[in-house]
């Protein structure tokens, strides 16, 4: 029987919350779009966002190991 692999490159964008939801960090954030963005949108976009439910399933089955 095979091992079962964890898929590096997601394992590497998401974590695991200690209730078992998945959080990522928010895109665009990069290096000098900050100028064009207000302190706001800056300040939300910082927050991590929780993977929603119909995504849940799909990404589960890239970490098996649980990472």
């Amino acid at each position: 029987m095979p091992k079962c692999k964890t898929h590096k490159t997601a394992a590497k964008r998401f974590k695991t919350t200690g209730t078992g939801k998945l959080m990522y960090e928010k895109s665009h954030l990069n290096h000098l779009m900050m100028a064009k963005k207000d302190g706001g949108r800056a300040r939300r976009m910082k927050l991590e966002g929780v993977v929603p439910k119909t995504d849940m399933n799909k990404i589960r089955r890239l970490l098996p190991n649980g990472v």
